[in-house]
């Protein structure tokens, strides 16, 4: 997919861009409550965006738990382009930020329909399933050590 481009959000110019994305996938499309979403801690986090044909189509965020953890989260794809490797692409994105900063094991927390996605990438699942923002989810980790 040559007119994907995935990378660093550039802060605050592309922040209407992710939170637009973020407003259309969990609000409306899921249902979650904005003050859940917007959390509060974006402006600790590294922020991701994806471009198809140079217009945001994606987003996900890398949250630093302590100095060798993370949790990638807020991982949204707009509808219309789902399908075409656009998450896979920003995972792999978003792991390979994580593996620069040095970081050992990455977790998320995976809506439960797509945890096989996250399976294909070298997570695994950790527990039972869970609710969060009234859908099902799956605590999943990656060991970036070896």
């Amino acid at each position: 997919m040559e007119d994907l481009v995935v990378r660093v959000a550039c802060l605050p110019e592309e922040w209407v861009e992710i939170s637009t994305i973020r407003g259309l996938v969990f609000q409306w499309e899921q249902g979650v409550d904005s003050d859940l979403d917007f959390d509060g801690l974006d402006e600790t986090c590294v922020q991701f965006i994806a471009l198809f044909d140079g217009q945001a189509v994606g987003c996900a965020r890398l949250r630093f738990l302590d100095d060798k953890r993370g949790k990638i989260e807020r991982l949204a794809i707009l509808p219309m382009v789902r399908k075409r490797g656009i998450g896979v692409r920003m995972m792999d994105f978003a792991l390979k930020i994580a593996k620069d900063k040095n970081l050992d094991v990455v977790m998320i927390h995976a809506q439960e329909y797509i945890k096989n996605l996250y399976i294909k990438l070298g997570f695994e699942q950790i527990g039972d399933t869970f609710e969060e923002a009234g859908i099902p989810h799956v605590k999943m980790i990656k060991n970036l050590t070896h």
